[in-house]
């Protein structure tokens, strides 16, 4: 029925906002709308694709966002500028260019992204001004950046080369000082990463390279990202427990009333919601919070006569923001006292707050909780340290206090020469009920590294002569470049304590300290706390813990200040890794399932999406993983690829993969697996194969009836910087892997096993002096080719007996196929090749003469099914003795490329039977005479679905009953053509002094090889696969 007129425009806008506002099914930071769609203004450089394509992002400072979710909207030049743009005022400007831009200047040789000299960067070039100038880079208009919002990127500036290097936010008529910085740096490409903070509405970002009379001012940008920037995306329906707001984004239950806007929209902080806790801004006053001596109520932020102080707060990220701040000196902590509060009951009074730690390392904030009991205050109780360097970041922290008495909050801070530590938005929960009565508080007792107060003896006195910074032992005064030098000064080594070595049995923890600031932490725990407190279980142990910080998602920990070390200088630690298990079967779509990097190299494999020609097995157009050593630039030699620890699923399992190996220093990739600390090899392949995907498999056997873990690797092995490897689709199902439809031994054996007295071997005649077969391989035409040969000489195979090589099981044939094969006889005496089917005994299919020259022929049969087969059918190759066997006889799949077109040989159909296991064996006998000249095999190929191909019968090809003396004339005649044309061959060979097969001849000159190089890459001929 046709739709009204007058209802047409109303439903065109009723599925426009359709399309804008539903989610993707399954995903919490998608919005699907129709490609080619036109966001609002407000929508563009948010760092949130509304459009499919993501083309509401291009030319935003970055090239989009990768469909993965988390990952970063990135620039790295190679294309565009991305709409970065140079706003200098003076001759000293940045440009677009690869290495070598300043032709005068140390810049850089390569760029960071490729680490080539092809490779593109933005960079300034040397000046040669008196006066001061200041080169400015530009991002677009970039708009609503969230709470963890990170920019990070790479520069190069040689020492001494610039006289300030800075990174501003614009935002409205502010500007904000993310970064700044005189040097020293250090050489090659520097990593920056600075957070923006919470910022409404519009936004630019600038990087500035200032340059004097006595700074030439050389400096590179490369590989801007943008991380956790965008905010999140409105949802119809919230997981269970999260609050939805009003926006309709969804928001976990901790990040309400946490100080920060995270629903975008200040919902989650409004007073509805968060009245009744008491928060502290600084912006007025302290609020009830009371401090002593140390701390500094701030009213402006940072500048160059205090660079360590915090260039913004944290509640209106603003320069004109209040906070309060410490210089306080180890020994003497600043002290910041909450009010009384009333016991919390079963409920948890939790205090959130926003900590700033930088310029020392010596730098710390710690909290300790202090009950007061009926009659006096209780020792104050440590519940939280935090030491070190953070970065330029206010970072987010909270405790959960649960007391059955009175009890306050206490924050002391402590800071080196030139360090501070600062506080801001101290929020107190609804269940912290302040009492009307304070009572006296009992002094702080030293920190976690002081003393207990004790008599000293006189020669610790030392210590008040020694500078600030020094350790005092005995009559010594270490200086701080001497601690943890790996040299003991101090008699009783106190110098390199805390430095590093540890079981973390103590509470020092040998110094590591962590130094987190996102969701993920660090922290020192007992074996019992970990196991349950039911648990027999003893010991301390770091372990990973859910942290509160909402910087990044990576947990560090860190140890003092170590060095210099030696160059064999080595860390050995015990780690143990706790996960769900995962299913080793993956197509790395989604995520890399069970199969993480190793880390023993700077060399890894990396979870990428199809860009171009590098394309996915999958999909061609999703995920695999690749091995770059030029992303970032490496030097290590090899590269890991580990599963997860799995159990067997059976007796023995098919591992199947998809790799890519193209390149001309490409090297060797190789799987081995790895069970009970030992390693099996299971499989390898070296050299570039082409452009293209290739298929492979491996059998995993185990011991009927272990549950021993096992673990597969793949390693990567490069030669150079020039190649890349790929894996795609990794499939493991129980039961051995099929054998493969076609065999080559160029690579390996195929699963063929020798029977008897395993007299079958693999080789190649690359040195010309093996002592039997072709001097060259059919598979490659070269005398680097492999192939299958039996010694059968007397001694070796007596009289009578056979040398079977039989291949693995075979995927059952659902419908006809042609078996081939290519053989190769000898002039004299080369014997019988016969083809049989064996079930309950031997039928013989095909009889061949291995007579015809030095030639590979091709023989073929078709195996044909009067239904499904269910069974699989095994290849059997025999070699049986007849009289004396002077040399051995070979199976192949390399030719002697001798010119002569091969013949193609058709015998009758093989027929099967459903349900009946079958044995297709090629046998090779002798006459009474010896035997002169070998048998081979070569090339055995099942081509599945089609009949092999007859030769077209000509008109009088069938032999009449009365036409014998015709026959038997023609043939004589024939005998006699041969015979004049053995002789002169043979006066022709001796004339050339050659002789066949004998092992002093000649390396054959190489044939064609079938691996065609082209300029734009390498292209290996289309081969027949199959699944195994």
């Amino acid at each position: 029925m046709p739709l009204p007129s007058h209802l047409l425009p109303a439903l065109v806008l009723f599925l426009g906002h359709l399309a804008v506002n539903l989610p993707a099914a399954g995903s919490s930071g998608w919005a699907w709308v129709p490609n080619h769609c036109r966001s609002p203004g407000q929508a563009v450089c948010n760092f949130v694709c509304d459009c499919r394509d993501c083309s509401d992002e291009a030319q935003c400072g970055y090239h989009g966002a990768s469909p993965t979710l988390g990952a970063p909207f990135a620039c790295d030049f190679e294309q565009d500028p991305c709409g970065w743009r140079d706003i200098s005022t003076s001759g000293y400007s940045w440009l677009r260019d690869r290495a070598g831009a300043a032709l005068e200047g140390p810049g850089p040789h390569s760029d960071h992204t490729l680490g080539t000299d092809l490779g593109w960067y933005m960079a300034v070039g040397t000046h040669r001004g008196k006066e001061a100038s200041t080169a400015a880079l530009r991002s677009p208009t970039l708009r609503e950046a969230a709470s963890s919002c990170k920019l990070r990127l790479w520069y190069h500036a040689a020492s001494g080369d610039v006289a300030e290097l800075r990174v501003e936010l614009i935002h409205g008529a502010e500007t904000l000082t993310l970064w700044q910085s005189t040097g020293p740096w250090g050489p090659g490409w520097q990593e920056l990463a600075v957070t923006t903070g919470r910022i409404r509405g519009d936004f630019r970002v600038t990087f500035s390279a200032t340059r004097n009379a006595t700074h030439r001012g050389a400096v590179a940008l490369d590989d801007l990202e943008f991380w956790d920037c965008g905010l999140p995306t409105p949802q119809a329906n919230c997981p269970l427990g999260h609050h939805h707001c009003q926006n309709k984004v969804c928001v976990e239950p901790q990040q309400l009333c946490d100080g920060e806007d995270n629903c975008g929209d200040l919902s989650d902080e409004n007073p509805l919601t968060c009245g009744r806790h008491i928060a502290t801004d600084f912006e007025t006053g302290l609020g009830p919070w009371n401090r002593s001596e140390g701390w500094s109520w701030n009213h402006r932020a940072g500048g160059p006569e205090r660079p360590s102080w915090p260039r913004r707060d944290h509640s209106r990220n603003s320069a004109q923001g209040s906070f309060l701040v410490s210089v306080a000196e180890p020994g003497t902590p600043a002290i910041l006292s909450s009010p009384e509060f009333q016991a919390s009951g079963t409920s948890n009074c939790s205090l959130v707050f926003y900590q700033y730690l930088r310029g020392s390392e010596a730098g710390c904030l710690q909290l300790f909780l202090q009950t007061l009991g009926p009659s006096a205050p209780r020792a104050p109780v440590l519940l939280r340290r935090r030491r070190g360097e953070l970065g330029t970041a206010w970072v987010r922290d909270r405790v959960d206090i649960q007391s059955a008495h009175p009890f306050q909050i206490l924050l002391a801070g402590q800071t080196g020469p030139g360090g501070v530590v600062g506080l801001d938005d101290l929020i107190l929960s609804d269940h912290c009920r302040p009492v009307s009565e304070v009572s006296t508080l009992q002094p702080l007792p030293p920190g976690p590294r002081a003393p207990a107060p004790q008599p000293l003896p006189p020669s610790s006195r030392l210590q008040d002569s020694c500078k600030q910074g020094h350790l005092a032992c005995g009559d010594l005064c270490v200086p701080p470049e001497q601690l943890c030098d790996f040299e003991e000064q101090c008699a009783g080594g106190e110098d390199e304590q805390a430095c590093g070595t540890t079981d973390f049995e103590s509470p020092e923890a040998g110094g590591w300290e962590d130094a987190s600031v996102g969701r993920l932490q660090w922290r020192r725990v007992s074996a019992q706390e970990s196991q349950g407190s039911s648990a027999a279980a003893a010991g301390h142990f770091l372990s990973l813990q859910r942290a509160w910080g909402q910087l990044g998602a990576e947990a560090r920990v860190l140890t003092p200040l170590l060095g210099p070390s030696g160059p064999s200088c080595e860390l050995h630690l015990a780690y143990y890794l706790q996960s769900q298990p995962r299913e080793v079967s993956c197509n790395f779509e989604r995520d890399t399932c069970s199969w993480y990097p190793g880390h023993l190299s700077d060399t890894h494999w990396r979870w990428v999406e199809s860009r171009g020609p590098d394309h996915d097995h999958t999909t061609g157009q999703g995920h695999f993983v690749l091995l770059d050593p030029t992303d970032p630039l490496a030097w290590g030699h090899s590269a890991h690829l580990l599963s997860r620890p799995q159990v067997p699923a059976a007796p023995m399992e098919c591992l199947s993969f998809w790799y890519h190996l193209h390149g001309p220093q490409i090297g060797t990739l190789r799987l081995a697996m790895r069970r009970e600390g030992e390693e099996t090899h299971l499989w390898s392949r070296s050299g570039t194969q082409g452009n293209r995907w290739h298929e492979a498999w491996a059998t995993l056997s185990h011991q009927p009836g272990s549950h021993a873990q096992y673990q597969l690797l793949f390693e990567g092995l490069r030669d150079g910087y020039h190649g890349t490897m790929a894996l795609d689709d990794v499939a493991v199902r129980p039961g051995p892997c099929w054998a493969p439809n076609y065999c080559s031994f160029e690579d390996s054996d195929c699963g063929f096993s020798p029977g008897g007295q395993g007299l079958w071997r693999r080789q190649a005649n690359a040195s010309g002096h093996a002592a039997w077969g072709p001097p060259t391989d059919h598979t490659t035409e070269t005398a680097q080719g492999h192939y299958m040969v039996v010694d059968t000489s007397p001694d070796a195979l007596p009289r009578g007996q056979t040398a079977s090589l039989t291949s693995k099981e075979h995927r059952p044939l659902a419908q006809p196929a042609c078996l081939t094969f290519w053989y190769h006889g000898s002039l004299r005496s080369p014997g019988t090749l016969r083809v049989y089917l064996e079930e309950r005994g031997k039928h013989q299919v095909l009889s061949l003469s291995a007579h015809g020259g030095l030639a590979w022929r091709l023989g073929s049969v078709d195996v044909q099914a009067e239904r499904a087969w269910r069974v699989p059918v095994i290849l059997s190759l025999a070699c049986v003795a007849g009289a004396t066997w002077p040399g051995p006889a070979w199976a192949d799949t390399a030719g002697t490329g001798a010119g002569e077109p091969p013949p193609l040989v058709t015998p009758s159909p093989l027929w099967t039977t459903p349900w009946a296991q079958r044995q297709i064996v090629f046998e090779a006998t002798l006459g009474g005479q010896p035997a002169l000249g070998p048998i081979a095999l070569d090339d055995v190929e099942y081509l599945a679905g089609q009949h092999c191909q007859q030769p077209a019968p000509s008109p009088g090809n069938t032999a009449a009953p009365g036409s014998l003396p015709a026959v038997v004339g023609s043939a004589l005649l024939l005998l006699m053509l041969l015979v004049l044309l053995g002789l002169g061959g043979r006066r022709w060979l001796q004339k050339r002094g050659s002789c066949p097969f004998q092992s002093n001849t000649e390396v054959t000159a190489p044939g064609f090889d079938n691996i065609l190089f082209n300029a734009d890459g390498v292209t290996l001929p289309a081969s027949v696969t199959s699944d195994p």
